[in-house]
């Protein structure tokens, strides 16, 4: 891919907090953090669109927890269309952690990952999309 340079004018309080992010998130530069606000706000778009991306969801619940187990797979059964993979990680005698890689029109991503997270039982749970 062809990098093409460009100039860019800031008022001094704006570029003082970009050269802050610059260090919070560790960039390289600041055309690495210009690039990444503009992804974000690219991937936030298609979102807003309902366009078909990618993402996962990620969940930590308790395996113990009558039933969550069964929940959990009915729910991603109803959306089977949208799930490419699941990944099931013990992080120790009680907890798990699941990651759901799923792909499709976001308003569906969006629908499937706020019953998964909501489902009783969810100890934290997030969803993560990027175009594609």
């Amino acid at each position: 891919m062809q990098v093409k340079r460009f100039g860019v004018s800031l008022e001094e309080d704006i570029l003082d907090d970009l050269d802050k992010m610059v260090i919070k998130h560790s960039f390289p530069n600041r055309s690495q953090a210009i690039r990444h606000l503009i992804k974000s706000t690219l991937v936030n778009d298609k979102v807003d669109e309902n366009k078909i991306v990618a993402g996962a969801i990620v969940i930590v619940y308790d395996h113990h927890k009558r039933e969550l187990n069964n929940k959990l797979m009915h729910i991603q059964h109803d959306y089977h269309d949208l799930i490419l993979s699941t990944q099931h990680v013990h992080i120790d005698h009680d907890l798990c952690l699941e990651t759901i890689a799923i792909k499709g029109k976001a308003k569906k991503l969006l629908e499937l990952a706020d019953k998964i997270v909501s489902t009783k039982g969810i100890h934290h749970g997030k969803l993560v999309m990027t175009d594609i």
